[in-house]
Formats: structure tokens, C-alpha cells, sequence
């Protein structure tokens, strides 16, 4: 039960959950009620910055969700262009995180970066359409083993001002590796390879690292949700 409690922190944590303490300490000397205030101001930043463990299901040609958080929308869209890709449309799946979902980062399926494009931008909430065109982003472009590739990108949102991308090109990752996190509140999008049809619905709740979001085998058509 502790250990379900205890969950570890994204080693970028460390330093704010320090750095609230520090502030906590001083608020504590001027005031109990302020340092009370700091207290859960602390608290709230470690569970932010928490790194749970993840079960990745491991069968080939499964996309696994890259972010805790839900199905925002789903919708044909270009990838960003400075990765280099062709201007066709491909199935865009986005997860928006708000600031109580975790923000460590997963890769959706087994690849190797063969494009990482860093661009500036505005921070609109990222819950909106025109975050993926105009907020700032990092994209990672991945080769897959049957030679398809799957485009990721992190965005900011409307209170986040830092992506944090782990990764380098031509580095081999698995489903559920940790890309990166981002802080705080954001969206991540993943464009599906061409033909292969999203297996989430909008308003579903994802799970980084575990929840399938596509079969990159399967020709089965594009999910439908119903909330109940």
C-alpha cells in the first residue's frame, strides 16, 4: 500500500520540489498559516513531478498512448512541416494532460529518431485546435521496423513554459520509453501512419505507456464512443 503511495520523481523535479521547500521554510518563519500554505504548495509539486512505473503491453505493431490525460480530439491533419515529411494529411490522436495528469512521456510503439525539430510559439491553451499550429512545440519523427514512420509532438499550453524532449536522433527506443515530460498542463498529438485507424474515441481516458491507441496490424475501422 506505502509503495503504491510513494511514487518516484522525474529526476527534473528535484529541483522545484527543493526549491518550494526552501520557500516553505521561510514562509514558515513568518507566518503558520503561510507555511501551511507552502506545505501543500510543496506537496502539490511533487505529485506533479511523479514518475510511476508502467505495464507497456508488448505484442508488435501496438501504439500505445504517449500521455496520461484525455482524448481531446481526433481528425486528419498535416504533421508539422519541420520534420521534413510530406503535406498529406495524416490521423492526428491528441491528448491533452491538465496539471493533475502525469507529464512523463512515452514512446507509442518500438522506432528509431530520425527527426527532432524544436519551434517556438505562443501558449494557448493547448486543449484548442490552433495550439498544434501555433503554440510552442518539440516534434520526434520515428522509423518504424516495417519502414512506416509515427510523427509525436509535445506542446505547450496556456501554463506551460518548458518541454523537456530526453531523446536523441538516431536513438533506438521501445514502447513506453520515456521521451521527456512537459510542465504544466500541455498536449501531446501522435500522427498515425497513413491507413491505420485510431482505436481510442474522443473523451477517452488514456494512460501513457499503457492504454492502445491504434494497431498498426489491424484494419479494423475507427472506434466510436458513446459516454455512459
Amino acid at each position: 500500500m506505502l509503495k503504491g503511495f510513494f511514487v518516484p520523481l522525474h529526476r527534473e523535479g528535484w529541483r522545484f520540489v527543493a526549491a518550494f521547500a526552501a520557500v516553505d521554510v521561510i514562509l514558515w518563519c513568518l507566518a503558520a498559516p503561510l507555511g501551511w500554505i507552502g506545505l501543500i504548495a510543496t506537496a502539490w509539486c511533487a505529485y506533479f513531478f511523479r514518475d510511476p512505473p508502467r505495464v507497456t503491453p508488448r505484442r508488435a505493431g501496438l501504439v500505445v498512448s504517449p500521455a496520461d490525460g484525455v482524448v481531446q480530439m481526433i481528425q486528419p491533419a498535416v504533421p508539422p512541416p519541420e520534420l521534413g515529411l510530406a503535406s498529406q494529411p495524416l490521423t492526428r490522436v491528441s491528448v491533452f494532460m491538465n496539471v493533475f495528469d502525469v507529464h512523463v512521456n512515452r514512446t507509442p510503439c518500438p522506432g528509431t529518431v530520425t527527426g527532432l525539430a524544436y519551434r517556438p510559439g505562443a501558449f494557448f491553451n493547448a486543449s484548442l485546435d490552433k495550439a498544434s499550429e501555433l503554440n510552442e512545440r518539440q516534434s520526434l519523427r520515428l522509423r518504424l521496423a516495417d519502414g512506416r514512420e509515427l510523427v509525436v509532438v509535445q506542446i505547450a499550453g496556456l501554463v506551460a513554459r518548458r518541454i523537456r524532449c530526453e531523446v536523441a536522433a538516431g536513438q533506438a527506443l521501445q514502447a513506453g520509453e520515456r521521451i521527456g515530460l512537459i510542465r504544466f498542463g500541455s498536449r501531446v498529438d501522435v500522427y498515425l501512419p497513413d491507413g491505420v485507424a485510431p482505436l481510442v474515441a474522443v473523451g477517452q481516458r488514456a494512460v501513457a505507456g499503457e492504454t492502445v491507441i491504434a494497431d498498426l496490424q489491424s484494419s479494423e475501422p475507427a472506434r466510436l464512443g458513446e459516454r455512459n
